[in-house]
């Protein structure tokens, strides 16, 4: 990789190497873009095959935070941390209080959150060395686990999405396929439960499935038939790139949404899915509530200012979609449009700011 080369193909700011030799930490920290303000983006600790997929995931991770924090509408940027290690058994209080003295060092340019492999214990250890972290324990004024809040925003995003494809939000009657039922889902199935949503769930985990059955009466199928279920909505909430070659012709439903991240394997499988006429809400948009709740940690939690925010996750999506009217493209290049639109009328305005005040100390 030509590291230069690739910072200013998508014009990432700031790229970091972090360690400590004695309790072993590796830390890669990506600084995607600070227009609308500092980043914000989780640690996640994943055993890497190499110190380049390390740096390549950092950098993915850290521009698909700015497009979530610009399209639902919070003044932050994008960034994120990967830890090279095994979350199971390389962890010690030394890693994580090192790795939070770095990022006192940035001086608020980025705040980190709890990822894949790190926890909220994680988050504690960090918040001992700098305050610019959220997700740590509500004894310090967290707002706890993101998860309900994730498919609480998910759920209203879904509405949205059936009222683009039916004229009507109600989802009641309606047929779900959910793809995974962990944590997150698990709190969607709730939601789309007592709105009288027949679920039909899968899971490679077969206590989750049950756990489905038993508090809300939900069908199964194996993992593989997910996708060949004749359902309203799809809903994908476990991996990504789920939206691919193999499964595309197989989908039976009119509506995808759901909490995955990057369910589209390629950009294509969003075109074909929007000639095939099925409303796809964008991952990065439907998923935002965690986000959405942590952010509203930096102005002294408030979970009911930060669940009507989430609640706001439907007239996003509703955006999306006037955009991708307005400019006849899928919905995924709308969510990208809208993101990349807000970042550059702030970026514009900032610069003529800038300009004006360099003009009149001129003219002193």
């Amino acid at each position: 990789m030509e590291i230069f080369t690739t910072l200013e193909e998508h014009d990432y700011e700031q790229l970091l190497f972090c360690q400590d030799k004695e309790s072993g930490l590796k830390a890669i920290i990506a600084i995607h873009d600070t227009t609308l303000g500092p980043a914000l983006g989780g640690t996640r600790m994943w055993t890497y095959e190499s110190e380049m997929d390390a740096v390549v995931d950092a950098l993915r991770l850290a521009r698909g935070m700015t497009y979530k924090a610009a399209a639902s509408g919070l003044n932050l940027g994008g960034g994120k941390t990967v830890i090279i290690g095994d979350p199971k058994k390389d962890k010690n209080e030394a890693m994580f209080r090192a790795f939070g003295r770095f990022i006192q060092g940035l001086n608020g340019r980025y705040i980190t959150a709890e990822d894949v492999g790190t926890t909220e214990e994680d988050m504690d250890l960090i918040h001992e060395e700098t305050r610019f972290v959220t997700g740590v324990s509500p004894a310090f004024g967290s707002s706890g686990n993101p998860s309900p809040v994730t498919a609480y925003g998910c759920y209203h995003g879904m509405k949205a999405a059936a009222k683009i494809a039916d004229g009507s939000d109600s989802l009641e009657g309606k047929v779900v396929a959910v793809q995974g039922v962990g944590s997150v889902a698990y709190h969607l199935c709730q939601y789309l439960h007592d709105e009288g949503v027949k679920l039909i769930v899968t899971d490679i985990n077969q206590e989750n499935m049950e756990r489905a059955v038993r508090d809300f009466g939900a069908e199964t199928v194996e993992p593989d038939k997910i996708y060949d279920v004749e359902c309203d909505i799809f809903a994908p909430c476990a991996l990504g790139a789920v939206i691919n070659d193999d499964t595309i012709n197989h989908l039976r439903c009119r509506v995808i949404a759901g909490s995955a991240n990057n369910q589209l394997q390629r950009n294509e499988h969003g075109d074909i899915l929007a000639e095939k006429g099925i409303v796809y809400a964008p991952d990065y948009v439907i998923n935002a509530g965690g986000l959405i709740n942590v952010a509203d940690e930096l102005l002294g939690y408030n979970r009911e200012r930060a669940m009507k925010k989430v609640e706001g996750i439907y007239d996003t999506i509703l955006r999306v979609f006037e955009i991708a009217k307005r400019d006849s493209i899928p919905s995924y290049q709308a969510a990208d449009r809208m993101a990349e639109e807000r970042i550059a009328t702030l970026r514009h305005s900032r610069s003529t700011f800038l300009l004006d005040e360099r003009n009149v100390l001129n003219r002193k």
